[in-house]
This record gives C-alpha cells, sequence and structure tokens, in this order.
C-alpha cells in the first residue's frame, strides 16, 4: 500500500445475524478480535476484524445498482484510500492497533441472505480483507492506515 488510507466507518454486530451498529471507536485486543464484536474470542483463528474499502461499495452500487447501507456489508472496518487487497501477508497500523492481513475477506451466501440477491456476485475480489490483530489498541473514524 502507497502512502496511507483512514478508517471511514466502524461497525459491530453483536451476534451473527444482528443487525450491524457504528461505533466511533472499538478496542482491538491481539489475538482475540473487537471488543463487544460478534468474533470477539480469546482464542480466535484469524476471523479478529475484517475490512472492506468505502471504494468498493460505491463501485458495486455504480456498477450493479446494489445499495448497501451502511455496515450492511458486514465488515468491521470500512476504509478510504487504502489498497486493501495488498496487505494479504503484510503487517499495517490502523489508529493504534497493529494487524497483519491473513486473506482477502470473499462474500457469501450469509451475507447476500442479508442484503438482496447479486450481493454476492458483485462483491466478488472486492470484498475485503481478513486479519489478525498482533498489538492492541484503540481503532476510531478518522485514524490512519498505513503500512509498516
Amino acid at each position: 500500500m502507497n502512502g496511507s488510507g483512514t478508517v471511514n466507518a466502524i461497525h459491530l454486530a453483536r451476534e451473527s445475524a444482528a443487525e450491524t451498529e457504528a461505533v466511533d471507536t472499538v478496542e482491538a485486543i491481539a489475538g482475540s478480535g473487537l471488543r463487544g464484536d460478534r468474533h470477539f474470542d480469546p482464542d480466535s483463528s484469524g476471523d479478529d476484524i475484517t475490512f472492506i474499502e468505502a471504494e468498493a461499495v460505491e463501485a458495486v452500487e455504480q456498477e450493479s445498482g446494489i445499495s448497501l447501507e451502511p455496515g450492511a456489508h458486514r465488515r468491521n472496518v470500512t476504509t478510504r484510500d487504502a489498497a486493501l487487497n495488498h496487505l494479504v501477508g503484510e503487517r499495517f497500523r490502523v489508529g493504534g492497533a497493529v494487524c497483519e492481513g491473513v486473506e482477502l475477506c470473499e462474500p457469501c451466501s450469509h451475507l447476500e441472505s442479508l442484503t438482496e440477491k447479486g450481493t454476492l456476485s458483485a462483491l466478488v475480489h472486492r470484498g475485503g480483507l481478513r486479519a489478525v490483530i498482533v498489538e492492541s489498541g484503540e481503532i476510531g473514524v478518522g485514524d490512519g492506515i498505513e503500512s509498516l
């Protein structure tokens, strides 16, 4: 990732199919996830935090007419100006936390069941990034994202 991006929004869901809630800040705990999120687990195995580019969500609407409400994409952190696909296998700082990209977060049928038909295919290869938190810290809307 050249330069740096920013945190555009943060969304958490308390349970698997629960609606997401927008928050201004969240505590990112190394090896566990985001405090208050459905995937928070002290024995996490790589599903600590998920990211999606605001530009990808906007492109989906422009190209397919599918409008995803904020947080409907089910990713925790919406970014702006951050090339997430390039962060697989890389460490990066987001706010006060350090993360490592694990894999692309491809869309699934569960996401499409919560949104509308066509969402899955519209988000293929731009569904975001799944990462682990390697250093705990607070993440807030407006925080920077930079490669390490």
